[in-house]
């Protein structure tokens, strides 16, 4: 069987001493995030995900979300775990005080985000994709609409989706056709279908809140014309509880590889009533605003995910007997020694802890950067912290995804024949992983984001935010006698981002389909680099203390910065001979004969 342990520790690590989390209490409006709270918080949020959420995965799996006529029913337990959830307070751990949240900080929220999604991802897609609904109401719905919904989403008594897809329609959102006619009392009659709605129909909550991409009927062409509505499953009667039902009804709900204890769901709207989030036509903003909140969320899925199959794996390689060290025997009162001793187990082992270790202080930096963003006093540095996360947001949805996914498949592979079958849990975080690297925009969509949008932004403003303090560290510690070993590393990697960034904004001007071509390739690099830059701080924190009460801890830090710089960071060579080999290739090849 498959266990999950939160990693509190490593998770202290990042916030206090990586990143100097105590200083968050220092914004405006967090001055009650100290330590002596967040621990706590932390520390409780463990005990949720380990002994309530973590239980429910298998089964969960195993019995997936029932539709009947409309109605969709969760798996055994997911009710009252919700139920406890919400109890608890975790619908509302970082949404504004003035509607009934904890107003903690996004590196907190981040840090319980990869605990709920490391125990149970299908769990954690109920109250996930609730936040995002909340984020876009918080940021462009009127006062009324506000104190009408946020409470609810906030108490968690009613839950949130985003509806965007149609069958027609995914990622080209301008060819949406569901329709929304304005009325006299300032409502609107929103019809049509949408498709892979998470979270869309459930028994879990009283209410559903719906955010839905429409148009008008005199709208321009394209995506120019969309606008965003909120749409409740009942409409809320004069106390404010759900009331009326609303013409919103859930056609089916989709057979999945993975995550399937949370609903996928056709939803259809039959005139149901609806009113305008933001401003008409511009409904992307309020959309958009949902969906990177949604894909720094879903790179936590990676990471969670990850971190999870590498526990097992972990577990299963020190009590699993087969075969002798090729070094001699380790373990002579035992027939076999444990396949921990084998150099491939190590390197898999060593790969997903590098990589998940990597994502989680990688992840804390964009999430600190975030809170500034939206709280520091002085809007210089808000606009810089902004410009950073706009940047590695598509970075940390593919990137962490794509590491995840492959932390998930080395962990099965840990296993041999027994990770392929359902006894062990491990084949199940490979399927609920490969979901991440699809919705919210796939990763290749992302990588076109990285290079066609935020590459070109403000005349590369957006780019300098990272490159800026990475040259700068490079600069001040390359020679330096304990760090050298490390720095020297990013500074050959970050050298060839630098020339791939170029060489991608040179030929994009004037051949768009190369820069495409090596898109994806470049946000991996990034990726890499960017990693490679948090492992480089994490080794200056850990060797001033490797001697000390925690040695082991810290003396394990700098070990696996070791192996990321020697056996990962390499790959940033033939990323980099790929890219600037360019797409030829790949576009020459006539399209009758694939």
């Amino acid at each position: 069987m498959a266990t999950y342990k939160a990693p509190i520790r490593d998770m202290k690590f990042v916030l206090y001493e990586l990143l100097e989390g105590d200083k968050l209490c220092e914004l405006p409006g967090y001055e009650e995030a100290t330590r002596d709270l967040v621990e706590p918080i932390l520390e409780e949020a463990a005990k949720i995900t380990e002994e309530v959420l973590f239980p429910l995965n298998r089964s969960g799996d195993e019995e997936e979300c029932q539709w009947n006529e409309g109605k969709v029913s969760t798996p055994a337990g997911f009710k009252d775990a919700y139920t406890l959830f919400r109890e608890g307070g975790w619908t509302a751990i970082a949404c504004d005080p003035n509607y009934g949240g904890m107003g903690m900080p996004k590196m907190v929220n981040t840090m319980v985000e990869e605990m709920i999604c490391s125990a149970n991802l299908s769990f954690g897609m109920y109250p996930g994709l609730s936040f995002g609904a909340y984020t876009a109401m918080h940021g462009f719905a009127t006062d009324e609409l506000k104190d009408t919904y946020l409470p609810k989403l906030v108490d968690g008594t009613w839950s949130g989706t985003m509806c965007l897809t149609e069958p027609h329609c995914g990622t080209d959102l301008g060819l949406c056709r569901t329709k929304a006619d304005p009325q006299d009392d300032g409502s609107y009659l929103v019809t049509g279908t949408k498709i892979f709605i998470s979270a869309g129909e459930h028994d879990m909550t009283d209410n559903i809140i719906h955010l839905v991409l429409a148009r008008t009927p005199d709208a321009p062409k394209g995506i120019k014309g969309i606008s965003l509505f909120v749409v409740p499953k009942y409409l809320p009667d004069a106390d404010g509880e759900a009331g009326e039902f609303n013409n919103v009804s859930c056609g089916s709900i989709e057979h999945k590889m993975g995550i399937k204890a949370s609903a996928t769901c056709v939803m259809n709207f039959d005139n149901a009533k609806g009113w305008l989030v933001g401003t008409l036509n511009k409904g992307m903003q309020g959309m958009f605003a949902m969906m990177n909140q949604e894909r720094l969320a879903v790179g936590i899925q990676g990471l969670g995910l990850g971190e999870a199959s590498y526990q097992g794996a972990v577990e299963y390689a020190k009590e699993r007997l087969q075969g002798r060290s090729i070094a001699g025997v380790k373990h002579p009162d035992k027939p076999a020694d444990p396949i921990i001793v084998h150099p491939d187990v190590r390197r898999m082992l060593m790969t997903q802890r590098a990589y998940m270790e990597g994502c989680r202080a990688f992840g804390g930096w964009v999430s600190q950067e975030l809170d500034i963003s939206r709280k520091h006093p002085d809007p210089q540095r808000r606009e810089a912290a902004d410009e950073f996360v706009q940047l590695m947001t598509p970075i940390v949805k593919a990137f962490f995804t794509d590491l995840g996914y492959e932390s998930a498949n080395h962990g099965m592979q840990v296993f041999g024949g027994h990770g392929f079958i359902r006894e062990h849990g491990m084949e199940q975080y490979v399927r609920d992983c490969r979901i991440a690297q699809i919705y919210e925009g796939t990763n290749g969509i992302q990588a076109l984001d990285l290079i066609g949008r935020k590459m070109p932004d403000k005349a590369g403003r957006l780019l300098r935010r990272f490159f800026h303090p990475v040259q700068e560290y490079i600069e001040q510690n390359v020679m330096d006698d304990e760090l050298g070993e490390f720095v020297q590393p990013l500074a050959k990697a970050f050298g060839r981002l630098q020339q791939a960034t170029g060489q991608l904004a040179r030929v994009g001007m004037a051949k768009p389909e190369e820069a495409a071509a090596g898109a994806t390739e470049y946000l991996r690099l990034f990726g890499l680099v960017g990693m490679a830059y948090m492992w480089c701080r994490m080794v200056e924190v850990a060797k001033d203390k490797q001697d000390g009460d925690e040695g082991d801890f810290y003396r394990a830090k700098i070990t696996t910065a070791r192996f990321y710089m020697q056996k990962l960071l390499p790959q940033c060579s033939s990323l980099f001979s790929s890219i600037m080999a360019g797409g030829s290739t790949m576009m020459e090849l006539d399209e009758d004969l694939f």
